[in-house]
């Protein structure tokens, strides 16, 4: 079992980042305000792009060290990872399920089913603790639907029939998520999911939740071995994590949003967390984004029992924990892959 993740977050898009001799050093305006040792680290993420130099670079390659870089907005942009590890054989036994489309709808199903499943089970908890604050007749319609959809996605047998199925899970799912938001309505509200840029306040947290699960799974796939750029649901394009994207729709629902609307309804983030670009884009200033991932990391480290594995673990180490499990079935080790379903 690999240890949590230590993570070094650069908030501030006017850093620099050196190396000196073993520890990472963080200047601004040539001067320097920080310093980590390389070996407290596992990875490194960057919010705004001035430079990381080649002697870090190089540094994170060898001593297996993802660099991430995002920009302002926390939108993805690269990734520095070092040697692929794992047994070569495991990577071309992932290359040749990827190809064959039966196998891979059979993997992507039990991904897909674990989303929807766990997006039941938000709807299915929020009726059991608010009661008397939300529109229980339509929370159980919609979960009724989500039941539905389950019994389509056992008995589908092909990848596009799944993406249609997901998809309109999806959109119910996502019809009652402002219902879930039960504090600073005002600010916060959701009326369909939008990105690139998000435009409220709700969306960007959304999307950089989204973009640390998306870097979290790509990481833990490349440390059993696997190609985090071919998947199964997600089929291949140029530049694209697509088996860390068909990973992380696991994750997706209680993982990411559920941290989001617990931030919201606990008060944690604010309305003036955010400022708003002139082409409407709507992003976390430096301050609300500190607390954003300060709260992400101590996320991380709660503790939850694994419905497979009957073990205990964080949850920042879930990733890692399915994509060792994948590995495993793509091995033949697992008669099928058990994906992550949560209650």
């Amino acid at each position: 079992m690999r240890k949590l993740s230590n993570t070094l977050y650069i908030t501030n898009p006017d850093r620099y980042l050196s190396l000196d001799g073993e520890t990472v050093v963080v200047l601004q305006d040539n001067q320097k305000i920080a310093r980590v040792p390389l070996h407290n680290l596992e990875e490194i993420i960057t919010f705004g792009y001035t430079g990381a130099s080649p002697a870090l670079m190089g540094a994170c390659a060898e001593k297996n060290i993802s660099l991430c870089f995002l920009n302002n907005n926390g939108k993805f942009l690269a990734r520095i990872t070092g040697k692929v590890y794992g047994n070569v054989l495991l990577r071309k036994e992932q290359y040749r399920i990827s190809n064959n489309l039966d196998i891979s709808n059979k993997i992507a199903k039990n991904m897909v089913f674990a989303k929807v499943y766990n997006s039941k089970w938000i709807i299915e908890r929020a009726i059991r603790d608010y009661p008397y604050l939300l529109d229980i007749k339509n929370l159980k319609k919609k979960s009724e639907f989500l039941s539905k959809s389950l019994t389509e996605i056992r008995n589908c047998e092909n990848l596009d029939t799944l993406r249609g199925i997901e998809g309109q899970a999806s959109s119910m799912y996502f019809s009652i998520f402002d219902e879930l938001i039960l504090q600073q309505k005002e600010d916060f509200y959701f009326k369909t999911r939008n990105r690139r840029p998000p435009t409220d306040n709700v969306n960007a947290m959304l999307s950089l939740a989204y973009t640390l699960l998306a870097s979290m799974c790509a990481s833990a796939l490349e440390t059993v071995g696997l190609d985090p750029y071919v998947g199964f649901l997600h089929r291949d394009r140029p530049g694209r994590i697509s088996l860390a994207l068909d990973l992380m729709e696991e994750f997706r629902g209680v993982l990411a949003d559920r941290f989001v609307i617990t931030l919201i309804n606990k008060k944690n983030i604010k309305a003036n967390d955010f400022i708003t670009k002139e082409n409407g884009a709507v992003i976390f200033k430096e301050e609300g984004l500190k607390k954003f991932l300060t709260a992400w990391q101590n996320k991380k480290q709660e503790i939850i029992t694994h419905p497979f594995l009957k073990e205990k673990i964080e949850w920042g180490l879930l990733p890692y924990v399915q994509a060792m499990l994948l590995a495993r079935y793509l091995r033949k080790d697992l008669d099928e892959y058990p994906s992550f379903m949560w209650k």
